[in-house]
This record gives structure tokens, sequence and C-alpha cells, in this order.
């Protein structure tokens, strides 16, 4: 099932647009606010005179923009996947995830599950060599 479409005028530059979307129509009016500004920057600086030209300026920087955010993301889900990879050898093998339902309950019966550290928060004081200060 699709989501319900709103019609949505906006304007940009003095001119009308009628835009159907799946965006709330707070959402698109902003986006047209942030357009036409943007284009109203790049002809008030005196280089682009021409609308047309000051378009394809703005859809070449909000582009530029688009781009650097989606690498900074991907940055910093690598980062934070490094991250939790670190962590998950910290942990027991039953708090990793690696370990199968089957597999825990039948270390558990063998008296292997919760054999170490009392608690979740003394898993990370005994990797330190020391136990509680």
């Amino acid at each position: 099932m699709t989501a319900r479409k709103h019609s949505v005028k906006v304007s940009i530059l003095n001119e009308e647009y009628s835009l159907r979307t799946e965006a709330t129509p707070e959402h698109v009016r902003s986006i047209a606010a942030h357009v036409d500004e943007l284009v109203r920057r790049l002809m008030g600086s005196g280089g682009v005179v021409e609308t047309h030209k000051a378009a394809v300026l703005a859809a070449l920087q909000l582009t530029d923009e688009l781009l650097r955010a989606r690498a900074a993301l991907a940055e910093a889900t690598g980062g934070v996947r490094q991250l939790s990879g670190e962590v998950r050898r910290m942990l027991p093998p039953q708090k990793r995830g690696l370990l199968t339902p089957a597999e825990t309950a039948r270390l558990a019966g063998a008296g292997e599950v919760g054999a170490g550290p009392s608690s979740e928060a003394d898993w990370f004081d005994a990797d330190e060599g020391g136990g509680r200060s």
C-alpha cells in the first residue's frame, strides 16, 4: 500500500509550483524555501543574473552538500561498526549474539553460562584484571 499523496503549492523565485508528494506539506514547503533562498543568494551575489543558471548552480551546491553528508555518514557508520566489533570481543560469548539460543541453553545446562562475573557490569572489570575497587 502506498502512502497518501498530498498536493502542495510552493513558490520559488515568485514562480508557483504544484507538487504531488508523499512528504508532508510542511516538509515540502521547507525544501522549497531552502531552494528559493539559495537561488536568491546566488543571484544576489552579482555573479549570476540568469535564473536558470542560478538554479543549476543551486542544484550543484545542494548535490555537493548531499554527497558530503553521505560520505560523513558512511565514515561515522564505519566507525560505529568498528567500535561495536571491539566492544563485542570484550563481551562473554552468550552476550555477543554469536551463539544460537540452543547453544546458549546447552551451555547453561552444562553449567558454563553464568560461570563468570555475577553481573553484566562485572564483565568489563574482569577484563581489566581487577574486579571492583
